[in-house]
């Protein structure tokens, strides 16, 4: 690598890196399973708090706008702190994120859900602008995207599995659960299906809560190596990381990509239920499973057959095919579903709402490509550029809440996802020029 690479204290960087990749792993896991659970946690909570589908989207902004709030006091703190001890940190945060879930369920106060999501997104927060710049900066900058989408395999996963153990564990034996139903019900019968509802959210946080805890001693005590930063005369000119086009339009790309991505896995079981989708709750598992099925080809193809650009020029053309599917495709014909995978005995859905499935393929290895493209040659900088990096997440606070808007005014939930068009037309724009300036106006 560079002079402006990243070495590990102590000659670490000469070691092997499967210690590290193993820790950084079951970190992405975690990330995968916290984010995700939003997706399924959503429908729940417009029940429990009788929300419209506006109101219900606020779930994604309170834990995305801590990416925003807290990103850059985040990186600071690992300046202090060292990554290690801020990961360990930033797990502290999430134990206290999750304890705080569990006394909203149990009084069914919807601010308290969306301060106890904010404290775990704020936990998240430190643990990506430490881990993301490890993966990135622990072998060779050529294949970063493809370690990248070993941890995206592994976040993703966890997005699969997510959904169905949390409606397992929260709907098992539970029945009158639509909206519709509850309202059917007498008032004192509905309230206390409401309250049983409430009270069968605690177990998954809870469990949540002593996984937590077990990481933040195996992050602690374990043999994770130190990042530090070598200065390149290069950059002495620089005076900000807002200097570094590359990684202020990388922000920008992931803002887009994350806001994407987020519509896609937290609005499915929405837009499956509005259609009258019987599994609605599991959706969000049928965009992770493309999303997966998206890094693997990440993992088998770059940079062998697929250099990081190339890789990101064709995920933003098949995320603009995927919005023009949903928006353009029927609503009652299941033929495409039919055709991926009526042989398997999955349940089959709408031609519109596989689309939306789709984009999780589509865009499956934005991030990926983009974090190794915005970083280099950072240097000493790397820090603020991955919390700048960071920040872009908060895009999965804004447009969702975008698209509630635009579904609820416009009453038509499918109309919404044009909210996809420009996001994908940006990281267009990124894969072929922005990615390679290194001055403004050049």
């Amino acid at each position: 690598m560079t002079k402006t690479a990243a070495v590990a204290s102590g000659g670490a960087s000469r070691r092997s890196s499967v210690l590290p990749m193993c820790i950084i792993g079951i970190l992405f896991f975690i990330f995968g399973f916290v984010t995700w659970l939003n997706g399924s946690l959503i429908p729940f909570l417009q029940i429990i708090c009788e929300l419209n589908e506006f109101q219900a989207l606020f779930v994604t902004f309170a834990f995305y706008i801590a990416y925003t709030v807290m990103a850059l006091p985040m990186s600071f703190i690992l300046k202090r702190t060292g990554y290690k001890n801020g990961m360990a940190l930033g797990l502290a945060l999430m134990v206290v994120g999750a304890l705080l879930f569990i006394v909203a369920a149990q009084s069914a106060a919807y601010p308290l859900f969306l301060t106890a999501l904010f404290v775990l997104g704020t936990g998240l927060t430190i643990l990506q602008t430490a881990s993301n710049p490890y993966v990135v900066l622990i072998g060779p900058k050529e294949s970063a995207a493809m370690r990248i989408s070993i941890m995206g395999l592994i976040n993703k996963a966890a997005g699969v599995l997510v959904p169905i153990l949390f409606t397992a564990m929260v709907l098992s034996g539970f029945e009158g659960f639509s909206a519709e139903q509850l309202a059917a019900l007498p008032e004192v019968e509905r309230q206390a299906q409401i309250s049983e509802l409430s009270s069968r959210l605690v177990a998954p946080y809870l469990y949540m809560a002593g996984a937590l805890v077990f990481l933040i001693g195996l992050v602690k005590f374990s043999s994770l190596p130190e990042l530090e930063f070598e200065q390149s005369d290069a950059h002495q000119e620089k005076g900000s990381i807002t200097q570094f086009p590359q990684v202020v339009l990388g922000a920008v790309a992931l803002f887009a990509y994350v806001g994407i991505e987020v519509i896609a896995g937290d609005t499915i079981g929405l837009y499956g239920a509005g259609l009258g989708v019987q599994n609605f709750a599991s959706l969000t598992s049928y965009t992770m499973v493309c999303m997966v099925i998206g890094y693997l080809i990440g993992v088998t193809c770059i940079p062998r057959y697929l250099s990081q650009e190339t890789a990101l020029l064709g995920s933003a053309i098949a995320g603009i095919l995927c919005v023009l599917g949903v928006v353009f495709s029927s609503s009652d014909s299941t033929a495409m579903a039919d055709l991926l995978w009526g042989w398997s005995g999955i349940p089959v859905i709408p031609n519109t709402v596989t689309f939306v499935a789709l984009m999780g393929l589509a865009h499956a290895l934005v991030w990926p490509s983009i974090w190794p493209l915005a970083l280099e040659g950072l240097g000493k900088y790397t820090a603020q550029g991955s919390a700048l990096l960071i920040m872009g997440i908060s895009g999965g606070a804004i447009l969702p809440l975008v698209f509630g808007k635009v579904a609820h005014f416009s009453g038509d939930t499918q109309l919404a996802y044009w909210v996809g068009l420009p996001c994908y037309l940006f990281i267009l724009f990124y894969a072929v020029k922005g990615h390679k300036l290194r001055n403004w106006g050049r």
